[in-house]
């Protein structure tokens, strides 16, 4: 009953490789937006971490549009991230079926 326990063991080693793997690869991953036709630029890492933001001058003076075009950006962002983190998801696991004959 439990005589395949080591092809399960070296299974769950190659799915946290893969894990390690593919959370460098998002990490090194950018994406950028922009919103309000350019006058705020963000750009995001595959973690979601914003790692740079350019706000055009003419928002400083203008509190209600720098909200609303920021977290539209902010927004776009981290569905790129998401989506992202997705689609690398099922291609890891693409190509696995625990439950698959031999």
């Amino acid at each position: 009953m439990f005589g395949n326990m080591g092809d399960m063991s070296k299974m769950l080693e190659g799915l946290q490789e893969s894990a390690a793997k593919l959370q460098e690869e998002l990490e090194s991953k950018t994406f950028s937006v922009k919103s309000g036709g350019g006058m705020i630029e963000l750009s995001v890492n595959g973690k979601g971490e914003v790692i740079d933001l350019s706000i055009d001058d003419e928002l400083l003076s203008d509190k209600d549009s720098l909200q609303i075009l920021l977290i539209g950006a902010i927004n776009d962002a981290n569905k790129m991230v998401m989506q992202n983190q997705q689609q690398s998801a099922m291609g890891m696991l693409g190509g696995m079926n625990p439950f698959g004959n031999k």
